[in-house]
């Protein structure tokens, strides 16, 4: 998959437009806390190893009747990190204040009360500050 630095362009547009909306909005994506929301409250950067991203990936693609090898899955990962995290537009990396959050051993409803948690912990922090 090749990277459009014009589409990058447009979507950062709306992406920030959508953020900057009476009571913002939560965002999703490799360079959210670090281009486009950086002065974001809180800012998660939620990650998982490559192998438990493809296995979730092919489990997720074969139910729906997908014919597609863990190998090939976990080889476009790997080679989308590699390219997202070098690119010389928006490189993917985590915000100098972002928390990380590994959910590689985690199940959906672990990741999303951590995520809560880490949220609620980053609320309660700027209404004290205001």
């Amino acid at each position: 998959m090749a990277v459009h630095p014009a589409v990058r362009l447009a979507l950062r547009d709306l992406q920030l437009a959508f953020a900057r909306q009476p009571g913002g909005g939560v965002m999703d994506g490799r360079d959210q806390g670090t281009v486009i929301c950086p002065e974001a409250p809180a800012k998660l950067y939620v990650t998982a190893t490559p192998e438990v991203r493809a296995d979730r990936r092919w489990k997720q693609l074969t139910a729906q009747g997908e014919a597609v090898t863990y190998d090939e899955i976990l080889e476009d990962i790997v080679r989308r990190d590699a390219r997202d995290g070098s690119r010389a537009d928006s490189p993917m990396r985590p915000a100098p204040d972002a928390v990380l959050l590994d959910t590689s051993e985690m199940s959906i409803s672990q990741a999303a009360d951590a995520a809560r948690r880490i949220v609620e912990a980053a609320r309660a922090r700027w209404e004290a500050a205001s």
